[in-house]
């Protein structure tokens, strides 16, 4: 919901690093990987409870996640750095309530339902943009330029990155934020199924 606008403002910066990085032979896919090894940290910092430092691993892998597709639109986008990178962020999105799962037993019903909730979001991204394909539709291009269709919904990516820094800046009250926004990604599938019924 939030990615349009947050765009506008990270998207200009992100280009001119994306494009002094291309530059001196930095390559999207290695910067895809980097970025995902940088987030995978969180997890053993989360475990140990370890939260400012987890956070800063979680904002180092969004940074990565940002200048890797800036520097292929420098170097000329790939059908498979689309697909690197859209695993790599499942991944990373995937191990973060892991961690919150190893802080504290009472977190780990609470991450079992936010993983849920990812799988069921993951599913209704990545199989609307399956049609999406099949019926030759284009992306609007509201999120940045894709490696493919970007179904819309109310949690997005810059959704979960909030939700993430306030597992990190209150970690007392992760079973209730985790709860809540487990409500709200299943919320989006609802809202993309009868957005795909439409289409």
């Amino acid at each position: 919901m939030l990615d349009p606008l947050l765009r506008r403002i990270v998207d200009p910066p992100l280009f001119q690093a994306g494009r002094w990085l291309a530059a001196r032979g930095v390559r999207a896919n290695a910067a895809t990987v980097t970025g995902l090894a940088v987030g995978l940290l969180a997890v053993p910092l989360l475990a140990h409870q370890h939260y400012f430092l987890a956070l800063l691993a979680i904002l180092a892998n969004r940074l990565f996640d940002g200048l890797d597709g800036a520097i292929a639109r420098h170097q000329g986008a790939t059908a498979f750095g689309g697909y690197l990178d859209i695993v790599c962020d499942m991944l990373f999105y995937a191990a973060v309530p892991v961690g919150f799962a190893l802080a504290r037993p009472d977190n780990a019903v609470w991450a079992a339902i936010l993983l849920a909730s990812f799988v069921a979001t993951a599913s209704s991204f990545l199989g609307r943009a399956v049609m999406a394909a099949q019926r030759g539709e284009r992306d609007d291009g509201a999120r940045g330029r894709k490696a493919f269709f970007y179904a819309a919904g109310i949690v997005e990516g810059s959704e979960t990155i909030i939700a993430f820094i306030l597992f990190c800046l209150f970690p007392p009250a992760f079973p209730w934020l985790a709860g809540l926004f487990a409500a709200l990604c299943l919320w989006t599938v609802l809202a993309r199924l009868l957005e795909a019924a439409r289409a």
